[in-house]
């Protein structure tokens, strides 16, 4: 006669296991001032750019109310992830409820797609700026970027919420998460019965997304490229000020896809280390986050001057 294991489904309140790093003997606290520089980096560095902005009327324009919506969308990251991750390393703590794992996960997801719409939408206004540069203020009135940026955010939500609807009444019949940090896929690999519909709707959102997002960017660039050129023939200063306003966003583009690339690459790789792929993972997390205020400020002439005028200011007030 055979042996039947009947597995029975968890019941609320469940508390997932995240795997999190293989820490060795004495390094917790290390790797705790690591993850918390990191996020001191990230907060102080985006903090910066969006006071200033904020502060500075002259930078009251799209491109720069664009950055502040992407300054959210990298808080919204690092914070869903590095404050645990932190409380990780310094206490060992791997326990997480079932919701703030999914508003963990949600957090995360939004990242990602936000940050893809949000640079779509910038390309749309560089697009505007340079090709039709005499009525870029009658295309690009506050209604319709305040519209736009609103419509960046709604679309990554929406996405997202419907990727996380389908965890209503999926029974769960484990606890260890094999992860740093929580996401659907994770999550949903502990699921009783097969996921099919979620994992179809996952794999087609992120292609979606991502081809749909590199071709109005690419479109963009193009013709951005064709009108710089065109127009530099006769006026060389036009083409220097094209590629300045677009260079950080381009820039800014091509680490988010790189660190994403990275990730992909990683998981093709079975003889690779677990904790290289997490490490690999939480890069996604911390370096388009960090580095973007240091591309906004090295790129942006005008937010440049702002923040050293700002903070010449205090020093003499304070001398």
């Amino acid at each position: 006669m055979e042996n039947l294991t009947i597995i029975t489904p968890l019941k609320q309140p469940i508390v997932f296991e995240l795997v999190g790093f293989d820490v060795p003997p004495g390094y917790g606290p290390f790797l705790f001032f690591l993850a918390l520089f990191a996020y001191m980096v990230v907060l102080l560095g985006n903090g910066v750019v969006i006071c200033v902005i904020m502060m500075d009327r002259n930078l009251h324009r799209p491109m720069f109310v664009m950055i502040c919506h992407l300054v959210v969308c990298d808080l919204l990251g690092a914070t869903a992830v590095l404050p645990r991750l932190m409380m990780h390393f310094l206490m060992g703590q791997k326990k997480i409820n079932y919701f703030p794992a999914i508003a963990q996960g949600f957090c995360v997801h939004t990242y990602g797609v936000a940050m893809q719409t949000i640079l779509g939408v910038m390309a749309y206004d560089r697009y505007i700026a340079v090709c039709e540069p005499l009525r870029y203020h009658s295309i690009m009135t506050s209604a319709r970027l305040h519209s736009c940026c609103a419509l960046a955010w709604i679309v990554a939500l929406l996405l997202i919420a419907v990727l996380f609807s389908f965890h209503i009444n999926v029974p769960l019949c484990g606890r260890i998460l094999q992860h740093v940090y929580c996401s659907n896929r994770i999550i949903m690999n502990l699921a009783c019965t097969p996921t099919t519909i979620s994992n179809i709707y996952g794999l087609s959102m992120t292609w979606s997304v991502s081809t749909g997002m590199f071709i109005i960017i690419a479109y963009s660039y193009i013709r951005i490229l064709t009108a710089a050129f065109k127009q530099g023939r006769t006026d060389g200063s036009i083409r220097t000020k094209a590629f300045q306003t677009c260079t950080s966003h381009l820039v800014i583009y091509v680490f988010y896809e790189i660190a994403s690339l990275i990730i992909i690459v990683s998981y093709r790789f079975p003889s690779a280390s677990q904790n290289m792929k997490k490490f690999l993972s939480i890069l996604f997390i911390i370096v388009p986050p960090a580095i973007n205020p240091i591309i906004y400020g090295l790129v942006s002439k005008d937010l440049r001057a702002s923040i050293i005028k700002h903070f010449s200011t205090k020093t003499c007030h304070k001398n």
